[in-house]
């Protein structure tokens, strides 16, 4: 067989693709810039400067989501992101049923494995690297 298509880096390159695209369209581009209703959230967490922290989270949703599925500087996109989901997950929904936060968790996993694993040989990470 295709040694590009039984690639394991071409499985990561379509996870990285589907998780740095859905988190940046679906989460982060709604969170930049931050609407006031998300600001008095982050306020309402105990943050202090809530407004620079919600700039902070959903800068990291939105630019961290496009550098993952690029493969750019993934492993600290993806701890950036890694921790604004753990805060979504065990802070805001910390009261919330699983449901509730199970996508966060499910992000938070997903940065997890990026982080020990890196971006993979398809990545701009890759060719940068090499030079």
């Amino acid at each position: 067989m295709n040694k590009f298509i039984n690639s394991p880096d071409l499985g990561l390159l379509v996870f990285r693709l589907f998780i740095g695209l859905s988190m940046a369209f679906a989460h982060g581009l709604s969170k930049v810039p931050p609407s006031s209703m998300f600001i008095d959230g982050v306020a309402g967490m105990g943050f202090p400067l809530p407004t620079l922290f919600a700039w902070g989270a959903g800068l990291s949703e939105l630019l961290g989501g496009l550098l993952i599925a690029v493969g750019l500087f993934t492993r600290p996109a993806a701890l950036s992101l890694g921790v604004t989901m753990a805060i979504a997950a065990f802070v805001a929904h910390a009261a919330d049923p699983f449901e509730r936060k199970e996508m966060a968790l499910l992000y938070l996993v997903a940065c997890v494995l990026l982080c020990f694993q890196g971006a993979g040989r398809f990545s701009l990470d890759r060719i940068f690297r090499k030079k």
